[in-house]
């Protein structure tokens, strides 16, 4: 049985391929092997994003930050997230609070 590491990679290489909704099936077959599989997440939000599928795509970006709370990098990819999918003032706060960890503030 794969892990979720091989089938993460499995999947990356389905989407250099053009095959995003394989790609997709993969990185959830990857989450029920390790429900917390950050990488997983973070693909996800992007594929589920590209898809049209902005709800999903926004949990899977919330679920980042939750595992990597402590990641100025999980902020900010939610909030590319939330712009990309119309959600201005929730992106606006995930950049304040990915800013939050240097110290920098929206102008």
């Amino acid at each position: 049985m794969p892990t979720a590491d091989e089938l993460y990679d499995i999947a990356s290489d389905l989407k250099e391929q053009g095959k995003l909704a394989e790609a997709i099936a993969k990185l959830e077959e990857g989450l029920l092997i390790d429900p917390n599989h950050v990488l997983s997440h973070s693909a996800l939000a992007v594929h589920r994003q590209k898809s049209g599928e902005p709800e999903l795509a926004i949990k899977h970006a919330i679920r980042v930050t939750e595992l990597e709370p402590n990641d100025p990098f999980s902020f900010t990819q939610l909030s590319v997230i939330y712009q990309r999918c119309g959600k201005i003032p929730e992106a606006e706060e995930a950049m304040d609070r990915a800013h939050a960890f240097t110290g920098r503030r929206r102008h």
